[in-house]
């Protein structure tokens, strides 16, 4: 069969035993269980119901009219095949395990078939969105201006004496003693600060005089997120306990929070309103085919297309 031929679809498999297993599997991993032999017949029991909604939600967009012009060539599935083969160390441990979850790899190249024929129709169905228009956009921007500040950032230094109670110069009370005398060289100047933290400093930053960028509120221990919030812009702290050890910290500028422009915004608007967009459409879409089915209760997610639909 040449790469450009697609397989056929096996219309037996909506309801059959390896495409619930497919589900299962997808269902567990999902669980942080990555494999269905090694779990209970409780465990199994509570999965059961995600995959056998996702399986319905799967056969049901699979029924649908967009399904009998939705084609996945071969080398599209040969080449999902190999993603999953690439993952284990051999292609034994690759069919040793699909055998742990109750598959071999027929059954998986069926299910990988189905997985991709439901995310091109769900692609397609999206296609079909509305066009976001710059007037969308300004209204969006005018609408949650209070998403578009850039939060004040302070450009940092620090130096650390570690705590560590197996050595002896680590301990508290001599961490303490270290950074005491660290403070005292400084005098309250930042002159110096660089060599200081790069001879003392017991972090990996020590290899670049102590530097840690740009931060935000709350990227550092809170101790030391308060310490340099109180700075002004070239200040020095007093020695500053976290988890840690101490740490004396210099800010060196601060960069006020401002206000993102729509021009600096606009693509971002752009982006979450198009995918909002898709994902209302894609859902329109099911509903209209639940209601044309009868089909209850088909709404779980195993697939990332499906996630994606049930994370608003």
């Amino acid at each position: 069969m040449s790469h450009a031929a697609t397989l056929p679809l096996q219309p037996e498999l909506d309801a059959g035993e390896d495409s619930l297993r497919y589900h299962l599997l997808r269902a567990a991993l999902d669980a942080g269980k990555p494999n269905l032999g090694s779990l209970g017949a409780e465990e199994l029991q509570a999965l059961e119901p995600k995959a056998r909604r996702s399986q319905a939600l799967e056969s049901l967009v699979l029924s649908s009219p967009e399904a009998a012009d939705t084609l996945i060539p071969e080398s599209r599935i040969e080449q999902a095949v190999a993603e999953v083969r690439g993952r284990y160390e051999s292609n034994q441990a690759f069919v040793d395990d699909l055998a742990g979850n109750g598959l071999d790899e027929p059954q998986l190249r069926r299910a990988l078939q189905r997985e991709l024929m439901f995310d091109g129709i769900m692609q397609r169905v999206a296609a079909r969105r509305p066009a976001i228009t710059e007037v969308d956009e300004r209204l969006f921007f005018e609408m949650h201006r209070e998403r578009f500040t850039q939060p004040e950032q302070r450009t940092a230094r620090h130096i650390l004496i570690t705590i560590n109670d197996d050595y002896a110069e680590n301990s508290r009370q001599a961490a303490r003693a270290r950074i005491d005398k660290v403070h005292a060289e400084l005098c309250g100047s930042n002159k110096g600060f660089a060599a200081l933290a790069q001879r003392h400093s017991e972090c990996p930053t020590a290899m670049q005089q102590g530097q840690l960028g740009p931060v935000k509120r709350g990227q550092l221990f809170p101790s030391l997120d308060q310490a340099l919030f109180a700075l002004p812009a070239g200040g020095i702290s007093a020695p500053v306990e976290s988890d840690l050890g101490f740490h004396i910290l210099w800010c060196e500028r601060i960069q006020p929070e401002r206000a993102i422009d729509f021009a600096q915004a606009q693509a971002r608007i752009r982006q979450a309103l198009d995918e909002r967009a898709a994902r209302n459409c894609q859902r329109q879409w099911i509903a209209e085919l639940k209601g044309r089915a009868g089909a209850n209760g088909a709404d779980g997610a195993c697939s990332p297309t499906l996630r994606t639909l049930d994370g608003g």
